[in-house]
């Protein structure tokens, strides 16, 4: 008699042989049915399907529960949690380190735009190759709920405050700052946001994504404006997006006379199919316009807002070497005793 093993199930594999679970981190421990989750299960797939090595990836956070979900993402990546509102720093210094990496960091609406804000500010006017997601749920989950400098004017909190103040647009504000990839999601919206990361990915610049991620537990009842339903209701999709990496010829359908075509610096293509005739992401006049325009009906517009694939990149304004600084030998950056005595003379 004879006895047949059954086999596991074989796993799909990307483009450098790795499955999906490659990409995987630790258990979540944030609520179940947060926003910040969903968004991380799309930078898995995002990643996966574009056959980036975790090894070839830097995670960087600063506090609050957006700053805690790195850990549930890409386990086998270079990490760092830095001190809150401080991750920009951070990450610049390792990306200028090892320019050969990807930078990939991950904040929220309290960690960006109030005690981190001046640091958002430089990173932005620098170009620096790096993608920059803001979880944005417009409130400060970890201290129980209080409005963030994000939130919405007439917004409600679940104790009945309602908030006065002017929200910051994070995407406005990058726009005209100088980040060359700007865009907005919804947690909820996972093949716009799936779509965004992965064209984000063959940007070489300063990508920045506010994504509307609400936060189950203090934001997402009636009256607030970062609730699921407040995002069915107002989601403004702007563009419709698909992206063709240079490695993966596949068809991509689209009205003719209504689309835009952007080459990424790797050779992919972001095609973007106009929602509205006269939108040209490519401008920043008139993204800025139209954001405004926005904020004037009460929709929260989606989709990409601006690229600019021409801008110099940090990197290149800096001119560093085609090496990682980081693996040079002590030697090539460090000046010679002969080299400081000039200099040393030379001042006297």
């Amino acid at each position: 008699m004879s006895t047949t093993t059954s086999q596991p199930p074989r796993q799909n594999t990307n483009r450098i042989g790795l499955t999906v679970l490659d990409y995987r981190g630790g258990k979540t421990t944030l609520c179940a049915g947060c926003g910040h989750n969903a968004i991380s299960e799309r930078i898995i797939d995002a990643f996966f399907e574009m056959g980036v090595a975790p090894e070839r990836v830097i995670k960087a956070s600063g506090i609050g529960c957006s700053s805690k979900s790195p850990a549930y993402f890409m386990g086998r990546s270079h990490s760092f949690n830095a001190l809150h509102g401080r991750m920009p720093s951070v990450a610049t210094g390792a990306a200028l380190a090892n320019h050969l990496l990807l930078a990939l960091g991950v904040s929220g609406d309290g960690d960006t735009a109030s005690i981190g804000i001046g640091q958002f500010v430089h990173l932005m006017r620098r170009n620096l190759p790096m993608i920059y997601i803001i979880e944005n749920n417009g409130v400060y989950g970890l201290t129980k709920g209080q409005f963030s400098a994000t939130a919405d004017v007439g917004s409600k909190l679940k104790t009945g405050v309602v908030n006065e103040l002017p929200p910051i647009d994070t995407c406005l504000l990058a726009i005209e700052l100088g980040a060359t990839f700007v865009g907005r999601s919804f947690s909820g919206d996972k093949r716009q946001l799936q779509t965004m990361l992965k064209a984000a990915i063959a940007h070489r610049g300063t990508v920045m994504l506010d994504v509307i991620s609400p936060c189950v537990t203090f934001n997402d009842h009636e009256g607030s404006t970062k609730s699921y339903k407040f995002m069915k209701d107002h989601e403004e999709p702007l563009t419709d997006a698909d992206f063709v990496p240079v490695f993966e010829q596949i068809d991509v359908e689209y009205e003719p006379g209504t689309s835009v075509d952007v080459t990424m610096h790797d050779g992919s293509h972001l095609r973007l199919r106009k929602l509205e005739e006269d939108y040209n992401p490519t401008n920043r006049v008139t993204a800025v316009r139209r954001l405004m325009q926005a904020k004037e009906a009460n929709e929260v517009l989606t989709g990409i807002f601006y690229v600019n694939t021409e801008q110099p990149s940090f990197i290149e304004l800096l001119n560093l070497t085609s090496e990682a600084l980081a693996t040079l030998p002590t030697e090539r950056v460090r000046p010679s005793r002969q080299a400081l005595e000039q200099i040393m003379e030379e001042l006297g």
